[in-house]
């Protein structure tokens, strides 16, 4: 419920919210076997997609500690207040910034929008899943008819 009380706000100063997730509200992070953050977001960060993932890379390392994005697109370029954001990226671009931080931090990428799902690594793993399966089940169909056939 608390949830839903919450409002959209913020920036994309997101090493300002990285540093304050990792090095304050998990100050712990050590005493617990798993832990990760999700960050939702709707354009590209305002530094630099290098220091992000040098720093996530840092940060993650040697903690079973994991940084997974959740990129909405927006059909509009600019925010609810007009404005053209201080740095502009395609949302391509936004997509492999993001999908370079969630490498260095072995977290997850997931992408949608208003069209549905445009990336996610869970639907991916899904999926090469579901043809490994398909696959030895035709293997498996494949010996069956060829054995049928020697009786």
């Amino acid at each position: 419920r608390w949830v839903l009380s919450l409002e959209c706000k913020g920036s994309r100063n997101v090493m300002s919210a990285l540093r304050r997730a990792v090095e304050v509200d998990f100050k712990d992070k050590d005493k617990h076997k798993s832990q990760g953050l999700y960050l939702l977001t709707t354009g590209i960060p305002d530094q630099e997609t290098h220091t992000i993932s040098a720093y996530v890379a840092e940060a993650c390392g040697g903690l079973d500690f994991q940084l997974h994005v959740c990129l909405l697109s927006v059909t509009e370029a600019t925010g609810s207040s007009g404005v053209i954001p201080a740095r502009y990226a395609t949302p391509r671009e936004t997509a492999s910034a993001f999908k370079e931080i969630v490498q260095a931090a072995s977290g997850r990428f997931h992408w949608f929008g208003e069209a549905g799902i445009f990336e996610s690594d869970d639907i991916t793993s899904i999926i090469s899943e579901m043809e490994k399966a398909k696959n030895y089940s035709q293997k498996c169909a494949f010996l069956v008819e060829s054995l049928k056939q020697r009786s």
